[in-house]
């Protein structure tokens, strides 16, 4: 290959992979993706939860689907968006463990908003599927239920957070209770943890939430209780 056509070449190729890092460059197009990572969701859902304007996310949205990073699929009048696959989810989980590993103000940070987790009892995901095995616990999705019909820990019941305090009836005193939710950065299961200790559970939280566990290729189920 002559000098000048090795450039073009090294020059068209790696700016296309720099459409990936374009793509990733904007906190809320991340936390966008981290969305899609449990389940898809129509713009106007995903504006909500991102606290954003329609249009605004729409933008991001288009902006990600020209990196080939989400899918879309229509509903009659909605558009549905979901990851384009378990790719896109493994970037975005190594993304923010180099962030974890490298730099300090995440940690600052989580320090700074999360500090109530210090005193909340967490557990691995490989100790929860030991445990699983041994039937000593019962698993609560704390997520909001559409979520958990998407896919959830395989033999998990979901009681969303915001229904917790009506269905404590629902969940066994004896058993320790654990309790995950959409992430290591979601404060749902500490929420959940929080309240079940004050009636007299023995409760501790996932470290990771649904979308770590399923790409550990951990038991997944989808729908209802099984």
């Amino acid at each position: 290959m002559e000098t000048e056509a090795k450039r073009q070449f090294k020059d068209e190729l790696f700016e296309q992979f720099a459409r990936i890092g374009k793509a990733f460059s904007n906190g809320r197009r991340l936390e966008l993706l981290e969305l899609l990572s449990q389940k898809e969701h129509t713009v106007e859902e995903l504006a909500e939860e991102a606290a954003i304007s329609v249009a605004n996310c729409s933008q991001h949205l288009q902006l990600l689907r020209s990196a080939q990073l989400v899918d879309v699929r229509r509903d009659g009048l909605y558009a549905r968006y979901r990851l384009a696959d378990d790719q896109v989810l493994q970037l975005w989980l190594s993304l923010r463990s180099v962030g974890e590993a490298r730099l300090s103000e995440v940690n600052r940070i989580v320090e700074t908003y999360l500090k109530d987790r210090r005193e909340l009892q967490a557990i691995t995901s490989e100790e929860l599927s030991s445990r699983l095995k041994k039937k000593d616990v019962v698993v609560v999705d704390v997520r909001p239920e559409p979520e958990y019909q998407a896919g959830h820990i395989a033999g998990a019941r979901s009681i969303p957070v915001t229904e917790l305090g009506k269905r404590l009836g629902e969940i066994p005193k004896r058993s320790t209770i654990v309790a995950y939710c959409r992430g290591p950065y979601c404060v749902f299961a500490d929420d959940a943890v929080a309240l079940l200790r004050k009636r007299g559970y023995d409760a501790v939280r996932l470290e990771a939430g649904f979308p770590e566990w399923k790409m550990n290729g951990l038991p997944t189920a989808v729908g209802g209780f099984q």
